[in-house]
């Protein structure tokens, strides 16, 4: 550790000096306190020459990450952290260390050390003298590897590249990379739209961008973690398709709300289904029928609801059959509200199918904003450290599993 410190103390010497500051790295943290001391070593012996700091995210780690980073940071100005009580997810960890940070050029990287960090020169000197708007370190160009991947999770992280760039506004071999330099101005003029959820902080910049940005690619192997644990669960696939729909129509309707229709019209088809099944066996079973299809449809849809829609404040326990009993309350009087509403309007002179439409469409609003007020009302959080599987960050890279 000793020539770490030297090194770290001689790039303090030279901030003091009035150097003008050249890169921040921002990088978010959960549960990283083993990899804090060889990253901020790799980086030293990496961006020497180049004057720089580093930004520390962290979501309030239980095995105290922030805290290995403030020993540090007490002696070297330039290490900074980071610490959010109450707050998650990795994108707007790196959206909050991004906007912190002074410096002309700003790059996001993983602590697991998965990043290759000795690519971070050519980044920079590759987006300051081609006054680009980003570069991107790929796995996917020529030069570049998934490392050891498996197969399906590679065939998994090229479909949500493919994916990617039906938002993207520009043309990149790997938008589901976490590893990139970008120029402050560029990122300051497309924070506003960011939506700043899930795990694919770089899909959400190009996404948001309002101009198509200038970009390069500079190859790079994805190497495997080195300490500390994976925080890959299924929420990065949720998280992505919630930042997917969410470019797609964010600008004229909450994702959430989106979301909540889909699920209903999947419940919808299961009504038809089972009532069709009643009649199938016993047309004269109609009312039946429809009784046990309404229950089966309003039981999927709250439990699909509970598990991708409100995912964020899934309820569990004694809390899970309370929601399910005010789901079905809710959802009830929106029926009644949806036949009343379209009956008015049948009666008005208007035709039946615009009738129809607006009783579902006032009955829909109504569900959604009924049982997101009551029945997944968001609680206050405690200042206790939040289980590592909830977290919304951890490893960008780290393709959703299979």
């Amino acid at each position: 550790m000793a020539s770490v410190t030297e090194h770290l103390s001689a790039q303090t010497a030279a901030t003091i000096q009035g150097r003008p500051l050249e890169l921040s790295v921002v990088i978010p943290t959960y549960k990283e306190r083993q990899n804090v001391a060889p990253l901020l070593a790799a980086l030293e012996a990496t961006l020497q020459g180049i004057n720089w700091e580093v930004i520390f995210v962290d979501d309030h780690s239980p095995d105290h990450t922030a805290d290995a980073i403030r020993a540090r940071a007490l002696f070297h100005p330039h290490i900074r952290v980071l610490e959010r009580v109450g707050r998650r997810g990795l994108s707007s960890a790196c959206i909050e260390g991004m906007m912190a940070s002074p410096a002309p050029s700003v790059a996001v990287m993983d602590a697991d050390m998965q990043h290759d960090e000795t690519v971070l020169p050519e980044m920079l000197h590759i987006l300051q003298s081609g006054r680009l708007d980003v570069v991107v370190a790929s796995r996917k160009t020529q030069g570049g590897s998934m490392g050891d991947f498996a197969k399906e999770r590679v065939r998994l992280s090229d479909l949500g590249s493919r994916v990617s760039k039906l938002v993207c506004n520009c043309n990149v071999t790997d938008p589901m990379s976490g590893f990139f330099i970008v120029d402050s101005q560029f990122f300051r003029a497309a924070v506003s739209q960011l939506t700043g959820t899930g795990f694919k902080i770089l899909v959400d910049i190009l996404a948001s961008s309002p101009t198509p940005p200038r970009i390069a690619e500079v190859p790079y192997r994805f190497r495997n973690r080195v300490a500390g644990e994976s925080k890959l669960d299924v929420n990065v696939e949720l998280e992505y398709l919630f930042l997917i729909i969410d470019k797609f129509v964010g600008r004229f309707l909450p994702t959430r709300f989106v979301l909540f229709v889909c699920v209903g019209s999947i419940g919808f088809l299961i009504h038809l289904s089972i009532l069709g099944i009643f009649h199938l066996f016993n047309a004269a079973a109609f009312v039946s029928g429809q009784v046990v299809a309404t229950l089966c449809a309003m039981m999927f849809n709250f439990f699909l609801n509970n598990v991708v829609t409100f995912r964020d404040r899934r309820l569990k326990g004694n809390a899970l059959l309370r929601g399910l009993v005010i789901f079905y309350a809710a959802c009830t009087l929106g029926v009644l509200i949806n036949l009343s509403f379209a009956d008015r309007l049948l009666a008005a002179g208007l035709p039946w199918y615009v009738a129809g439409l607006s009783g579902l469409a006032i009955s829909s609003v109504w569900n959604y904003g009924v049982n997101t007020i009551v029945t997944w009302r968001r609680i206050r959080e405690s200042n206790r450290p939040a289980p590592a599987t909830m977290w919304e960050g951890g490893s960008i890279d780290q393709e959703p599993a299979t």
